[in-house]
């Protein structure tokens, strides 16, 4: 997964959890793409500050995710879904009553469970 895809996921679910001011200073460096001497002259603080700041969010978002695995649930419920509907889109183009449209009924039987195991 790319780095600030990962991180931007991460922040989206345990975000909250983030002080205020650590909140701001993340989402200024990782949301809005802003420099860390930018973040660092609009708040008035050193660059490494902001480093500083932004390498601790990023440590304690990941510390997160290694004890509640929230993003790889989502993660692997987001592929069982797209794999749910491009075999529900195989089965609409197939002929009725084909041995085909049967077995992509199947696996979206099973990937289906796999989603309900996940959740």
């Amino acid at each position: 997964m790319d780095k600030i895809l990962e991180q931007s996921l991460l922040y989206d679910f345990y975000g909250e959890l983030l002080t205020q001011h650590q909140k701001s200073i993340y989402e200024d460096f990782v949301l809005n793409d802003l420099s860390l001497g930018e973040i660092a002259e609009e708040r008035n603080i050193s660059r490494q500050a902001v480093y500083d700041i932004v390498k601790r969010c990023k440590k304690q978002l990941e510390g997160y995710e290694q004890k509640l695995h929230l993003l790889e649930r989502f993660t692997k419920v987001k592929e069982s879904v797209e794999s749910i509907h491009a075999k529900a889109e195989e089965i609409l183009q197939e002929p009725e009553n084909t041995k085909r449209r049967f077995e992509c009924a199947r696996e979206i039987e099973v990937l289906s469970g796999e989603i309900i195991d996940v959740l």
